[in-house]
Parts: structure tokens; C-alpha cells; sequence
């Protein structure tokens, strides 16, 4: 798949867009790649930690998605008429994480990867469903995973990542429905990245069967893919290749 300067040709032109998670490995790429589109206008980028892609559209922030406080002063301060809007955040691992069995339950870390992975997007949805615009095509999209699959589970464990990310799925079928009723052009959407080469995955890179992707390959995947979708995919899950993942 070759590079475009015209990533979303389905949105039209002067786009607004938001990336929450811009810090991370395929935040930064998201930035990069939309620097570089000719629609974009705007890119408003939001993370906890310092963002260290600088570019005349970019708009940086700070956030803290588990912080109620700072997600509504990023709403605030990007302001209405948003395109897209990407919460590229997650949690997989910490000393007690991913469980491989249910007797390495430990409370505070199960309730840490809920916050990051469940709660946090949905606080951002919040503040942010409000803010698309509803003239034309705009989406708002989150980072799932294949294994928020329970008809594909066949391997068990990851206890609380598996289960804080098909929550994450059902909120987002549930904006869906929701925003559906008002915003016919609205696109709703969990993707999977596949496996990506960044600090999320480095631990478990060595059991990898199938093609890890540099994280610029992921942020071009997930644009394409986003492009792709209409108002009649809103409330699904996609992989990086445009294939639905079953609930």
C-alpha cells in the first residue's frame, strides 16, 4: 500500500481533526500522517506525556483520559465542527498485567486497565460525540483489539485487556445507536491495528506469528480503512485491512 497525500477523500476538505494518545507510537504516526494530507486543516493532538512532532497544523495539549477535568478542557479548546476524532490510547501490560490465569487477579490493576482502556474513551466520548459535525461524514474512532473478540477466543488469558476492550466495543456500538438517531453521516468505530512495533507490544513481539507493523504502516492501515467506512459500518469493529471482527 503506497503513501497518499490524499489520506481521507471521502471527508472533503479543510478537516478538523483530533488524536488523543498523540504521544504515543501510533499517535505520533497519525500526526505525521495527517500533517501531510492536503485536507487536513487542523490537527488538534492531545497526550499525557510531552508530543514531540511539531508541525504548523498541529495543535498540541495536554490530557489525561482518566482525568474528567482535562478531557473537557481539550474539548473546549479544539471547539465544534470536529471530522474525526482518533482516541489512540490503551493499556496492556504493568507488573500484574496481562493475567494469564484468573489466580493472578489483582484488584488495582483490573480496575487501572478498565480506566484506561473503557472509561477513558468514554469520558472522551463525552466531550467529544458533541463536537462532529453533522453536515457532512465525521468519525469518531478508538484503538480496539482482535482479542475483544469472545467468538474468536480460543487461547484464553489477558484476563482484563480481552474484557476492558469489549466493553470498549459495546460503548461504541452504543454511541452508534445513539448519535445514529440525530447524525445520519456519523461513523462510529473501534479498529484494530493488528500487531505494531511499539512499546505496548515489545514484551510480547517474540510469540508474534504474523506481520508486525512499523507504527507508520498502522497509522496509514487505520486512515485507509477509516476513509472506507460509511454511516452503515458505524458500531463496528474493523481490523487494519478493512475486515470485520466479530463480536
Amino acid at each position: 500500500m503506497s503513501s497518499s497525500k490524499s489520506t481521507l477523500d471521502s471527508f472533503g476538505d479543510g478537516l478538523r481533526v483530533v488524536v488523543i494518545g498523540a504521544s504515543g507510537g501510533i499517535g505520533e504516526a497519525l500526526l505525521r500522517a495527517l500533517s501531510k494530507a492536503d485536507n487536513v486543516e487542523t490537527v488538534f493532538a492531545y497526550a499525557r506525556s510531552e508530543i514531540n512532532f511539531y508541525h504548523e497544523k498541529i495543535k498540541a495539549s495536554p490530557i489525561d483520559i482518566i482525568n474528567e477535568d482535562t478531557v473537557r478542557n481539550a474539548a473546549q479548546h479544539c471547539g465544534e465542527e470536529l471530522d474525526l476524532v482518533i482516541v489512540a490510547t490503551g493499556m496492556l501490560q504493568d507488573e500484574n498485567l496481562p493475567e494469564k490465569s484468573f489466580k493472578d487477579f489483582d484488584l488495582g490493576a483490573m480496575q487501572k486497565c478498565f480506566a484506561v482502556n473503557t472509561f477513558g474513551p468514554a469520558l472522551v466520548a463525552k466531550y467529544f460525540l458533541p463536537l462532529l459535525r453533522t453536515d457532512r461524514k465525521s468519525v469518531f474512532s478508538v484503538l480496539s483489539a482482535r482479542v475483544s473478540s469472545i467468538s474468536d477466543n480460543e487461547l484464553g488469558g489477558w484476563h482484563s485487556y480481552r474484557a476492558s476492550k469489549v466493553a470498549l466495543n459495546m460503548m461504541i456500538k452504543n454511541f452508534a445507536i445513539e448519535i445514529g438517531r440525530r447524525h445520519k453521516q456519523a461513523v462510529i468505530l473501534a479498529l484494530h491495528p493488528g500487531t505494531v512495533d511499539t512499546r505496548l507490544s515489545k514484551p510480547f513481539q517474540g510469540n508474534v506469528k504474523h506481520d508486525i507493523f512499523s507504527p507508520a504502516q498502522a497509522a496509514e492501515y487505520l486512515l485507509k480503512v477509516t476513509d472506507q467506512c460509511a454511516a452503515t459500518d458505524s458500531g463496528k469493529c474493523f481490523d487494519w485491512n478493512g475486515d470485520l471482527i466479530l463480536p
